[in-house]
């Protein structure tokens, strides 16, 4: 007996369409998330074919955003950006909860720990490099791992060549300065920038080598203070002696003023004596001596003239014509009135005899 089917129905068929979009919708999904992947910002992918002829780390690095790729030939690795920071410390509550403080010898072979902190970022452009050499995308594993052992190489280097007081006090920044150069001399090349390299806290030395620093740092003070006080004392040496020659210079001025002051008197007094003496003439001296005259003539009195009534009045001159006594009189005024400043001294008159009685 034959079998007769029915042909669908048309709920049938919208049903069938509806099913199978559904399911082209889910694959198309499946498909687009199997192939695409987004890069966040502050990273980058690198892309990795796994077969062909070109299979390997391709140079190009992956830019931030969605990503299509064949997941069955193709991977792509995602790389932070952003800066990291690392702290290589000896204490627990810090980084990892065991040592990982760095050590490293001075020129003597004094070893010297240190807390060291780090922090860098992967040069874009050179992630692939970096990927290809190390095949490690977790930068804190690579951060333990290949850069401590850099920088504590480094450490080495620039400290095996100077002495642990250079280390431990004046020179540890010029130390700490060629050492960032150093390992940025060699991370550089690999997509490592170092933004930032610091010894965190005090170093750390044997307690012998700490307590002989110390007491060398201590006589260095000591020595500071004594030069010092050495210097003070030389001020102030300086000091008094610039006081006293201050005093002396005071001294000989004030004598030399005095000097001076009892010279220009004494001329004064001289060119004073010399007017009135160019002043005074021979009948202005017989007029004085009649005027202290007593009116009395003397007892006994010999054969000549009276005294102090009649005497030779032209021995009693000056010594000089009256022209030029005149002249020597009006020089000496002139320069009375220009030294003083003062008005013009008037010369003195000659009075004249009075008439006899």
């Amino acid at each position: 007996m034959a079998i007769k089917l029915n042909p669908p129905s048309a709920d049938g068929k919208t049903v069938f369409r509806i099913i199978s979009s559904v399911a082209v919708l889910l694959v198309l999904v499946f498909v687009g998330c199997a192939t695409t992947q987004r890069i966040d910002a502050g990273h980058v992918g690198v892309r990795v074919k796994l077969a062909g002829s070109e299979r390997g780390v391709q140079d190009a690095p992956v830019v931030t955003g969605y990503v299509f790729f064949n997941p069955l030939t193709e991977q792509i690795i995602e790389f932070p950006t952003s800066v990291q920071n690392v702290v290589w410390t000896q204490a627990a509550h810090e980084g990892r909860q065991i040592d990982e403080s760095i050590t490293f010898s001075s020129s003597e072979g004094v070893n010297v720990n240190a807390d060291i902190g780090l922090s860098f970022h992967i040069e874009p452009t050179l992630v692939p490099r970096l990927y290809g050499r190390f095949r490690q995308n977790n930068l804190n594993v690579l951060a333990d791992g290949y850069v401590r052992n850099t920088v504590r190489e480094a450490f080495n280097d620039v400290a095996s060549k100077l002495p642990v007081q250079d280390v431990y006090g004046s020179g540890k920044s010029k130390m700490l300065s060629d050492v960032t150069a150093k390992c940025r001399e060699v991370l550089d090349k690999d997509g490592f920038v170092i933004d930032q390299l610091t010894i965190n806290g005090a170093l750390r030395l044997p307690q012998n080598v700490a307590d002989a620093i110390n007491r060398a740092m201590e006589a260095t003070q000591n020595a500071i203070q004594s030069e010092n006080k050495v210097r003070q004392v030389k001020a102030e040496a300086d000091q008094a002696i610039t006081q006293a020659h201050g005093a002396a210079e005071a001294a000989r001025q004030k004598a030399q003023g005095d000097a001076d002051a009892l010279l220009i008197r004494a001329r004064s007094e001289a060119r004073a004596n010399e007017i009135i003496r160019l002043s005074t003439s021979p009948a202005i001296l017989q007029y004085r001596a009649l005027e202290h005259w007593d009116g009395k003539l003397p007892t006994f009195n010999g054969a000549g003239q009276l005294p102090m009534l009649t005497f030779d009045a032209a021995k009693l001159g000056v010594g000089l014509d009256e022209n030029t006594r005149q002249k020597r009189l009006k020089d000496l005024l002139a320069e009375d009135k220009a030294e003083s400043g003062s008005g013009s001294s008037p010369t003195p008159p000659s009075p004249a005899a009075p008439a006899p009685k």
